[in-house]
């Protein structure tokens, strides 16, 4: 991927806003991309034909939401994507345009990609300031203890890489297929065609710790690629295999992978290390709150029948913590309950934790603030 031209993109329009717009100096003139509001057109890419067409996007802070509208007089958006799930980085390349903007958010419990620009480059840039003040909004009231410092990281990534590799099925007796590839923190992802809306699978990186390891090359008798550059990705369960069309590409997913094997996981990790919460929420793809400073969280005591276990608490703990900004911590694991708990104590019902209900609401009693364990 290369990050040229945005980075030049975003250069150019900070020094046009510092010199020409003189926005440092006038603080109303920043409105417009942190007000928490903003409302305009912007071209966005069909998902089924492909074809970009102008549709009207409304960002609300007060409702926590990116919103898209297929007509102007429409009255329920076509799509409503949550702040606390939202990444946006510029994709020039890959979108044909040097204005490019790449969004992603959870739908139906996967990563849903779509893809928008602007003529204006100020317009867009000003969408992607926009998104990352909506973002910073949130961190803060999600961790109040956390430092501007500790947050600003976490409002935006780019991708460690991406690309076309080869790929093959579990038995590793199927055809190589080319596909397009993208590392997301520990998540690989790939697709059909980079500007497909969802992924077709992924593949989880853990660490050295945990039993992964990434070899060049491919295991003997290995048969029907069409690239020559193999690599080989070991988890408990069973092995990855990829080709890449060039050395260097070979070197770089490697270096790539390698990162991830070699950096330990995080407790909440191991979630989504067998598929104990959705995909589309492992790694840096879980909300930023995840990876940013321990917030104060809420105590909670279940007394149903639930077993902790199925959420990847040990059994031995009883504990359920509920931060702020949405996550349920158990024990050392974590799953998302999306976004701040839906129901409360006393009310009848079930309360929702990713895909799976966690019980009676009536089941979960406060008590009091304590550290996350």
């Amino acid at each position: 991927m290369v990050l040229s031209s945005p980075c030049r993109l975003l250069r150019e329009q900070w020094i046009r806003a510092k010199y020409e717009r003189q926005e440092f100096i006038y603080p109303e003139k920043q409105e417009p991309y942190s007000a928490g509001y903003r409302e305009g057109f912007l071209w966005k890419r069909g998902r089924d034909n492909g074809q970009f067409l102008s549709r009207k996007f409304v960002l609300t802070e007060r409702e926590g939401a990116l919103k898209y509208f297929n007509r102007n007089d429409a009255k329920e958006p076509k799509a409503v994507m949550k702040i606390e799930h939202l990444n946006a980085t510029f994709q020039p390349a890959k979108i044909g345009h040097p204005h490019g903007l790449q969004v992603t958010y959870l739908k139906d419990n996967s990563t849903r990609n779509i893809f928008i620009y602007h003529e204006d480059g100020k317009e867009i840039v000003d969408w992607f300031n926009a998104l990352r003040a909506a973002r910073f909004h949130y961190l803060q009231v999600a961790f109040p203890g956390a430092s501007d410092a500790d947050l600003v990281p976490k409002l935006s990534r780019n991708y460690l890489k991406e690309g076309y590799m080869e790929k093959t099925g579990p038995k590793q007796t199927e055809g190589f297929r080319k596909r397009w590839f993208t590392m997301d923190d520990r998540r690989l992802m790939y697709f059909k065609d980079p500007l497909d809306a969802f992924a077709r699978g992924e593949v989880f990186i853990g660490s050295k710790e945990s039993g992964y390891t990434v070899l060049h090359g491919f295991p003997p008798s290995t048969q029907g690629h069409h690239w020559p550059h193999g690599i080989t990705i070991v988890t408990p369960d069973r092995k990855f295999l990829f080709a890449c069309e060039t050395e260097s590409d070979q070197r770089e997913w490697v270096a790539a992978f390698q990162k991830a094997v070699d950096r330990p996981m995080l407790p909440q990790e191991y979630a989504g290390e067998g598929g104990g919460r959705p995909a589309a929420w492992t790694g840096s793809q879980f909300p930023a709150a995840v990876t940013a400073p321990d917030p104060v969280p809420l105590q909670w005591r279940h007394t149903s029948s639930i077993n902790p276990s199925e959420c990847g608490q040990r059994p031995t703990d009883t504990g359920l913590t509920v931060a702020d900004g949405g996550d349920l911590w158990m024990g050392g694991c974590s799953v998302l309950m999306p976004p701040g708990p839906t129901c409360s104590s006393g009310q009848p019902g079930r309360c929702q934790v990713g895909p799976e209900p966690l019980g009676p609401c009536a089941s979960l009693e406060p008590q009091g603030r304590q550290p996350r364990p």
